[in-house]
């Protein structure tokens, strides 16, 4: 075997570590900041580059960014500026040996980094649908040329960059889409809270604070990331059965009689039966916010009067939000309550409508959370 072949085995064998160093990374990343960035990693180690960066275009703004140009934060081109726009226009990837003798060079991002651009590669990323996506850029090769010389990107480089982007580009358009699905997901069960909240003519601002608020004390409570997130997005949705319930009894003014107190309890087990057979597991998990919001830490809440820990946390959690809402908020049957009061109120439930740790959580942070009915006043 010849010094060449054992520098292309050798070289082979990198390669082939990288990808399968990275891919369980890749595969098993759910945000899309990370995803860029380890694709640039993988990119960037691929072809020995110095910088290497993936370029998303923004069809909405008529730009290019990333977020991934390592050492810097977000940049933003214009869609069509420099190597990565001519690579957006036409498609086709670019090998340059000096950028600043090219006039389609932008010298913009170098402006603003401090940085001196040489050797660089660009490559499109393409969809599905065969249109640009966006543009795996890698900027000046590392090391020196058997000259002595600095080092320039190769074919073999473009090609090894190449096969990259084919496999960044079906990853991306995947995570994207799954991003689109679940900001639908979201903005509609923000949709159907603010339906309840629009027939019993209160504010859609209630089912946001409501989430804000469930979602400070769940991050407070020290919930994993992933499940005080999940809260946020299904608090929207605690009182969906209000739908269910007649306009006079749910905009009376006044006290309910106990007919009407019973059927206005019932909102909290129609909630459930509209969500409870959903094939989402977010909405399923919304519906047991819904029927467990009313209950009660000593065990005489509703619909079903369980006690403690028998309550889902996330019905614990929300059932402190939407009091510490429905008392500090103006309501048809009454004015919001001085704060002092509910302050004073949440002390004396402690451990009686409510779990002694969150009321504690909620004294402990309570400048912090009682903050979003300041900011309402002024």
């Amino acid at each position: 075997m010849t010094e060449l072949d054992e520098r292309q085995v050798v070289e082979s064998q990198r390669i082939l570590e990288l990808l399968f160093a990275y891919m369980p990374k890749i595969a098993a990343e759910r945000k899309m900041d990370g995803l860029l960035i380890l694709m640039a990693d993988l990119g960037r180690s691929i072809v020995a580059a110095d910088r290497c960066s993936l370029w998303l275009v923004d069809n909405d703004r008529g730009e290019l960014w990333t977020k991934v140009a390592h050492g810097v934060s977000e940049l933003r081109i214009p869609h069509d500026a420099g190597f990565v726009g001519y690579s957006v226009k036409t498609g086709e990837p670019l090998l340059i040996k000096d950028a600043y003798q090219d006039p389609r060079f932008d010298r913009r991002s170098d402006e603003k980094t401090h940085y001196r651009t040489t050797s660089v590669m660009t490559v499109p990323l393409m969809n599905s649908a065969g249109n640009v996506m966006g543009v795996f850029q890698a900027i000046n090769k590392q090391g020196t040329n058997e000259q002595g010389e600095a080092a320039v990107f190769s074919i073999q480089d473009l090609e090894r960059l190449s096969l990259t982007a084919v496999y960044s580009a079906k990853t991306v358009e995947s995570a994207m889409l799954n991003m689109e699905l679940e900001a639908t997901q979201r903005e509609i069960i923000h949709i159907l809270g603010e339906v309840s909240e629009y027939r019993s003519q209160e504010t859609g601002d209630h089912i946001q604070r409501v989430a804000e608020i469930s979602y400070m004390l769940a991050k407070f409570l020290g919930l994993p990331e992933v499940e005080v997130e999940r809260i946020r997005l299904a608090a929207p949705m605690h009182d969906l059965g209000k739908v269910g319930i007649p306009d006079a009894i749910l905009n009376k003014p006044g006290r309910f009689t106990d007919d009407e107190y019973a059927i206005m309890k019932t909102h909290s087990e129609i909630g459930y039966n509209m969500l409870h057979n959903s094939k989402r597991q977010l909405l399923r998990f919304a519906a047991e916010i819904s029927r467990s919001h009313h209950e009660r830490w000593d065990g005489r809440g509703y619909p079903r009067g369980i006690a403690g820990e028998e309550i889902p946390l996330a019905g614990r959690i929300c059932s402190v939000a939407d009091v510490l809402d429905a008392l500090s908020s103006p309501r048809c049957y009454k004015q919001p309550w001085p704060e002092e009061k509910v302050k004073e109120e949440f002390l004396k439930q402690r451990g009686a409508q409510f779990q002694p740790e969150l009321v504690d959580v909620l004294m402990e942070h309570w400048d912090e959370i009682y903050s979003l009915y300041r900011r309402n006043s002024d």
